[in-house]
């Protein structure tokens, strides 16, 4: 609904561009990479998170926009700016990361690396052992799977596909050295390792060639009776965006798979090269791609800095990395054949990566194989590679279990591996549905039904994560298991309105979009703003990953206003302008980069009944998410649950560390230190799960010790 900001019609909303506030968290990012209370290694995860984000961002966000300016588009966007004058600030800005970006690969990170004896090569640096070894890896391992392309009148350019690495090689033929050069493509091969580690003999310390540049230097090879004159590797990044009208196909699936094989052939939007091209040769890929010099990154180093992701894997080096790091099981939940048990007694809340995911995957496989569940169901936006998650959905079908897994195809640059999984759970017998029409389904929902006695019971989980083993480990999340009959039959309704045909559905516990959450949100900001005018504390902590809703942006402001202590933490896009005289004095925003991805999406509203003031959840505060998704947020009942969450919002709030805060101005400073010693909120949850565990221990231990004198005295 409308929020009226103010009666003074002089003070108007402000807000941040979207693109522009991605790009500002992505400088972020890169930022830890430069830092040192990062131990090396997780700084060269951190340069490759740089690399790829930069590179969604082109295809999605810089490929919208070229698109805008092609078609005329001149309507302002949200903060006033048009499509050509943003497309053009966006370029530089993303050039300027860019070079940025490698300066730290080549002046810092590299160095660094070889001070530790990692050593990244030329191949013309190698020693005459490690020479050998690669001349013996390429000629068993690259040259039978290259294949070289002639570009030449009965053989045109060819099509290069998305963020595909390629060698653009420049020939003459020995016999006809007065011709003009002639021209081929030679891809890189994408099935081989990015990264070559040298094993030659007596070797010190780890020694690494990129893959490219063994296919440049051999490529030769490729060319008998041929002169090359040069080679340059270069990168196309091409629109990824998916065009399909639901409305229109028979068959999602389908329609899907062909989307993605023409996605795969968009128009190009960058062209990333090597610094020393020639010129004649970038004019003509820049004619063949229909770019223009204004897309093109011209590079000093290797492309694609995200090959990097690999290293720490490749290496040895435990003083390089993080200290391991071990997720807590909480004992009640230890017990795997207990676990209904457990559930339908309590609620129990996890805080991931802190708490382990295993319970989740623990309660499906033990679901797949109990004789009483009679039926299972899931919705699915991203997972992992070797799921669990789906092995049990797989396994269950197996046993008899009706089973539904509501799968969201259209999850970005997910889409290919969710197309496999829905054909491999269909075979078995899953029942796999992809949700309503124009939705995309984004909600973390599990519920089982289980037979006991005479009556079927259910229960559920609910999260703000995705069903994926592998980033619950590094992702900050939450997980409620719950049996109570108001959530469960509210999971059942959302999960009869994804599957069949409904009217719009009433819900008693959960708020859910598109149908009431934006506009539940906006009422509890508003009676947020009556509590402050009838002289109460009032209070809002929002944590999200993004928020560029202008709507609730503007109650916000007008929560402020009202004397409402706002505090945002908003880990990539805010819209909103914090520190505003007259508008937002009374918001703060900061947001945190660590060890961890902050993920979870808490919504707290001091003056709410007991309740219904901190809610849970899988939405971000956008259009796309109230609007155009299927999001569920659920409330946190339980006083204990509250105030543990309550407690690490604090505690997030308080960080000095790994914390920033946003300015009026866009940029973002250190968050200050409030605290006069250093404190990091994710080292602080991190020692408090360690020492749960040891309290365990010590649990486990002197109960055995007790057990053992016991059956001693019965003995004597």
């Amino acid at each position: 609904m409308p929020v009226n900001i103010s009666t003074n019609n002089s003070i108007k909303p402000r807000f941040f561009n979207r693109e522009l506030s991605w790009l500002a968290f992505n400088e972020r990012v890169l930022d830890q990479a430069f830092s040192e209370k990062y131990p090396l290694l997780e700084r060269i995860r951190f340069l490759s998170f740089v690399s790829s984000n930069l590179d969604q961002f082109y295809e999605i966000r810089v490929a919208g926009l070229m698109q805008k300016v092609d078609a005329g588009i001149i309507r302002p966007s949200l903060d006033g700016s048009n499509a050509k004058e943003l497309l053009n600030e966006v370029r530089n800005k993303a050039h300027a990361m860019s070079e940025r970006e490698y300066l730290c690969w080549r002046e810092i990170l590299k160095p660094s690396l070889a001070k530790e004896n990692i050593t990244f090569k030329d191949i013309e640096d190698l020693n005459e052992n490690e020479s050998s070894w690669l001349r013996t890896y390429f000629r068993r391992e690259v040259f039978p799977i290259l294949t070289p392309l002639a570009v030449d009148p009965t053989h045109p350019f060819p099509l290069i596909l998305n963020k595909s690495l390629n060698l653009f090689v420049s020939l003459r033929n020995l016999r006809k050295k007065k011709s003009k050069p002639l021209k081929a493509v030679v891809q890189v091969p994408r099935i081989l390792p990015r990264i070559v580690k040298v094993e030659a003999k007596g070797g010190k310390g780890d020694v690494f060639v990129f893959l490219s540049d063994v296919v440049r230097y051999f490529v030769s090879d490729l060319f008998t009776g041929h002169e090359v004159l040069g080679a340059w590797a270069f990168r196309i990044t091409r629109n990824s965006h998916l065009y399909v009208d639901e409305e229109e196909v028979k068959n999602l699936l389908l329609s899907i798979e062909d989307e993605l094989h023409n996605r795969r052939r968009g128009a190009a939007v960058r062209l990333e090269i090597d610094k020393s091209i020639d010129k004649d040769v970038l004019d003509y890929l820049l004619k063949s791609l229909s770019l223009t010099e204004n897309d093109v990154l011209k590079i000093d180093g290797p492309i694609n800095l995200y090959r990097l992701m690999k290293l720490p894997n490749l290496v040895v080096r435990d003083d390089l990395k993080f200290p391991p790091f071990e997720a807590f099981v909480p004992k009640r939940l230890s017990l795997k054949e207990n676990l209904f048990s457990e559930i339908s007694a309590n609620d129990h809340l996890l805080h991931h990566p802190y708490d382990s995911f295993a319970p989740m995957v623990d309660f499906l496989r033990q679901a797949a194989v109990d004789p009483e569940v009679f039926a299972i169901k899931l919705t699915i936006y991203r997972t992992s590679g070797d799921s669990p998650i789906v092995k049990a959905l797989m396994d269950a079908a197996q046993n008899g279990k009706q089973v539904t897994a509501m799968v969201e195809l259209k999850a970005r640059f997910d889409e290919e591996a969710n197309v496999q999984w829905s054909r491999k759970m269909e075979e078995v017998g899953v029942h796999v549905v992809y949700g309503l029409t124009g939705l995309k389904t984004h909600c973390k929902c599990c519920l089982i039904v289980r037979r006991e006695g005479k009556k079927l019971r259910r229960y559920a989980h609910l999260g703000t994560g995705n069903y994926n083993p592998s980033t619950a480990k590094t992702y900050t999340d939450y997980s409620l298991f719950t049996a109570k009959a108001a959530f469960t039959s509210d999971i059942a309704n959302l999960f009869n309105t994804l599957t069949g045909y409904t009217r719009r559905p009433v819900f008693k516990k959960l708020l859910v979009a598109p149908f009431n959450l934006h506009e539940s949100m906006v009422d509890k900001i508003n009676h947020e703003i009556d509590s402050a005018k009838s002289g109460l504390k009032a209070r809002i902590i929002i944590k999200v990953n993004s928020l560029i809703d202008p709507e609730i942006i503007k109650a916000l402001y007008a929560a402020s206003m009202a004397g409402v202590q706002v505090d945002l933490i908003v880990r990539g896009i805010c819209g909103l302008v914090p520190g505003v005289k007259d508008l937002s004095d009374n918001i703060r925003v900061r947001s945190l980069l660590g060890r961890f991805l902050e993920h979870s999406r808490i919504y707290y509203f001091k003056n709410s009944p007991q309740g219904e003031s901190t809610y849970l959840g899988s939405a971000d505060w956008m259009p796309r998410n109230f609007f155009r998704r299927v999001e569920v947020v659920f409330p946190v009942e339980e006083k204990s649950m509250e105030a543990e969450i309550l407690q690490t919002m604090e505690d997030l709030l308080s960080d000095n560390t790994l914390a920033s805060e946003l300015r009026r101005n866009g940029s973002y400073v250190p968050a200050p230190k409030r605290r006069k010693v250093p404190f990091s909120a994710q080292e602080h949850l991190v020692s408090l799960t360690e020492s749960r565990a040891e309290k365990d221990r010590l649990e486990i231990r002197s109960g055995r010790s007790s057990r053992e004198s016991e059956n001693q005295s019965k003995t004597d």
